[in-house]
C-alpha cells in the first residue's frame, strides 16, 4: 500500500513546468518524503481555497505560498490580518524543530528572506492605500455603508449625475457636497426633470452613513493620491515583492477592509489586458477572512465577484480565499477555486458535522484514506491538499506534511519596521494627501453663482398638514423594473470609474 500510495502521489503531482514544493503525503500517521506533493505555477491562476480552524496553520501556509511565489518571480499582495506577516522580510532562524520538519519532508532548511513593502487604511503602519470615492463606485460604498437597495439606488443616480456633469467625486465632502445639492433647491429641480426625484428622507439617511464612516476614522481611506495597482507588480534581484496590507489597527472595520480589498482586485480586472494562457501568472492575490466579503452581501454584488473571479484569470491574475470552513465562499465561486489546501476541521456540533461532510464531498474520492476521519486528525502544519495539474484535472487527494516557511514566522522587529517603512519610495510617494479641485469646489462656485442671480421671491406657504409619501425615484426603485435598471446604472464592475489619472 505504501509503494501503491507514493506511486500514485508522483504521478499525480509531477508538473513537467516550474511548480512550488507544498509538503509531502501522510498515510498510517507517516510521512513519506518521496511522496512530495507539487503545485504548478501554470494553474495557479485557476484560483484556490486554504481553510482551517483557528491555530491550524493557515496563516503560515499562506506565508509558505507567498515565499515560492516570490522566489519564482511572482509578486503577491496579501493582507495582515495580525500585523504578524512582515517578518518575511527577514531571513529566518534555524532551530531542531524545523530542522526535524525538513529533514521529515527530505528537504534542507535554508533560511531566507523576501522583499516587502508595507501598506495600510490608516496610514501608520504602511505606506497610505486609498481610492477616490468615484473609484471606489457606490456598489462597493453601499455595501460599507449598509444601505438598502432603495438607497443604493440613489447613490448609483447621485454617481451618474456626477459623471454626467464631470463633477470629480473624490473624498467623502465631495459626495455629501453632491448629495446636498441633489436634495433641495436648484439642484433639486435639476435633477427631478432627468433622473427623478431624491427625496429628503433617503438623502438625510444616505448623509448620516457617510458621518458614521467618518466617525470610524477611515475618511483618509478615501482621496488623492489613489493607489496606483502597478505599484503591485514590483520585483527585487529577480523575485517578486509581497505587497503587505497592515489592517490590524482596523480589523475592528472587516467590512471596510475587506471591500477595499475587493475594490483593489476589480481595478486589477479592469486595468489589466489579456493575457492568455501563460507558464506563470503575474500576480497572486490573497483575501483572507473571505466570509466577511459574502456577509449580508446583496444578490447582485455577488454576480459581479463571480464574473471578476471567473474572467479575471484571463488576465493572469490568480486569488486565493482564505476562511475557517469552505461553506463560507458561495458554491458558485467555490466552484472555481481548482487548487484546495484544506487544515484540520474541528466537530464539535451538529453544524460542525455538517460541514466537514459537505467538505470532504469536494474532494476527489480516495483508497488510501477515510477523509472524514483523517480530517479531524491532522496535526498543526498538515493539510489535505487537491490541486489542478498541468491538464486541468484535480490530483489526487493527498494528506499533506507542510514544509516550513523559511523566513521569520511573526512580526519584524518594531525598529527594523520603522527603518523599511522610511526607506519606502511608496511610502513617500502616498504620504501626502492632494486636494484637487473637485465636486465640493465646483459646486461652491455653481451654488454662490445660482445664490448672487436668484430673484428674491416670496416665501411659498407652508402646509399645516404633512404627508409622507415616497420621492418617484424611490416607487420607481421599488418595482421589479426599477430594480432591474437600477443594477444597469451601476458603471462597470462594482460601478467604478477608471479614468486615466
Amino acid at each position: 500500500m505504501k509503494a501503491k500510495f507514493i506511486d500514485a502521489v508522483q504521478k499525480s503531482y509531477a508538473p513537467k513546468g516550474s511548480s512550488i514544493f507544498l509538503g509531502a503525503g501522510i498515510l498510517n500517521n507517516e510521512i513519506l518524503a518521496e511522496a512530495k506533493v507539487r503545485l504548478s505555477l501554470k494553474m495557479m491562476n485557476r484560483h484556490g481555497l486554504v481553510t482551517g480552524a483557528t491555530g491550524s496553520g493557515k496563516t503560515r501556509t499562506l506565508q509558505l505560498l507567498a515565499e515560492q511565489l516570490s522566489a519564482e518571480g511572482i509578486p503577491v499582495f496579501m493582507p495582515d490580518m495580525k500585523g504578524d506577516l512582515s517578518g518575511m522580510g527577514k531571513e529566518g532562524i534555524t532551530n531542531d524543530r524545523l530542522e526535524e520538519r525538513a529533514a521529515a519532508l527530505g528537504i534542507e532548511f535554508m533560511p531566507s528572506y523576501f522583499p516587502i513593502e508595507l501598506y495600510s487604511l490608516s496610514g501608520k503602519l504602511g505606506s497610505q492605500m486609498r481610492a477616490t470615492v468615484a473609484e471606489f463606485g457606490p456598489v462597493l460604498l453601499s455595501k460599507i455603508m449598509e444601505l438598502n437597495e432603495v438607497q443604493s439606488g440613489v447613490l448609483s443616480v447621485i454617481f451618474k449625475y456626477a459623471d454626467d456633469k464631470k463633477l470629480p467625486i473624490v473624498d467623502l465632502n465631495d459626495l455629501k457636497k453632491v448629495l446636498n445639492y441633489l436634495s433641495q433647491g436648484e439642484g433639486a429641480k435639476e435633477i427631478k426633470e432627468d433622473y427623478g426625484k431624491i427625496s429628503s428622507v433617503t438623502a438625510g439617511t444616505i448623509l448620516r452613513k457617510i458621518v458614521v464612516l467618518e466617525q470610524k476614522g477611515v475618511s483618509q481611506l478615501f482621496g488623492e493620491k489613489s493607489f496606483d495597482i502597478e505599484d503591485l507588480f514590483g520585483k527585487v534581484d529577480g523575485r517578486g515583492v509581497i505587497s503587505l496590507l497592515n489592517v490590524s489597527d482596523v480589523q475592528h472595520q472587516p467590512a471596510i477592509f475587506s471591500t477595499f480589498m475587493l475594490s483593489l482586485l476589480a481595478e486589477l480586472y479592469q486595468q489589466l489586458p489579456e493575457a492568455g494562457d501563460q507558464d506563470k501568472p503575474k500576480l497572486i492575490f490573497f483575501l483572507d477572512e473571505a466570509h466577511l466579503l459574502f456577509k449580508d452581501a446583496p444578490k447582485a454584488f455577488l454576480d459581479q465577484i463571480d464574473q471578476v473571479i471567473r474572467l479575471i484569470r484571463s488576465k493572469g491574475v490568480g486569488i486565493f480565499f482564505c476562511t475557517q470552513l469552505s461553506q463560507d465562499v458561495p458554491a458558485n465561486v467555490l466552484s472555481q477555486l481548482g487548487n484546495r489546501i484544506h487544515h484540520v476541521v474541528r466537530a464539535f456540533t451538529p453544524n460542525d458535522v455538517k460541514a466537514l461532510r459537505e467538505t470532504v464531498n469536494s474532494f476527489p474520492k480516495s483508497e488510501f484514506y477515510d477523509i472524514e476521519k483523517q480530517f479531524t486528525q491532522l496535526g498543526t502544519g498538515q493539510a489535505f491538499i487537491t490541486v489542478l495539474n498541468e491538464k486541468g484535472i484535480p490530483t489526487e487527494t493527498v494528506a499533506t506534511h507542510l514544509a516550513p516557511p523559511v523566513s521569520v514566522m511573526g512580526p519584524m522587529d518594531e525598529k527594523e519596521y520603522e527603518r523599511l517603512l522610511s526607506q519606502s519610495d511608496f511610502y513617500k510617494k502616498y504620504q501626502e494627501a492632494i486636494d484637487p479641485e473637485s465636486a465640493y469646489e465646483l459646486l461652491s462656485k455653481k451654488m454662490k453663482t445660482e445664490e448672487e442671480q436668484k430673484i428674491a421671491e416670496p416665501s411659498p406657504k407652508r402646509s399645516s398638514s404633512r404627508r409622507k409619501e415616497k420621492s418617484a425615484l424611490e416607487e420607481i426603485m421599488d418595482s421589479s423594473i426599477g430594480k432591474q435598471v437600477g443594477r444597469s446604472l451601476v458603471r462597470g464592475v462594482f460601478g467604478m470609474l477608471f479614468s486615466k489619472r
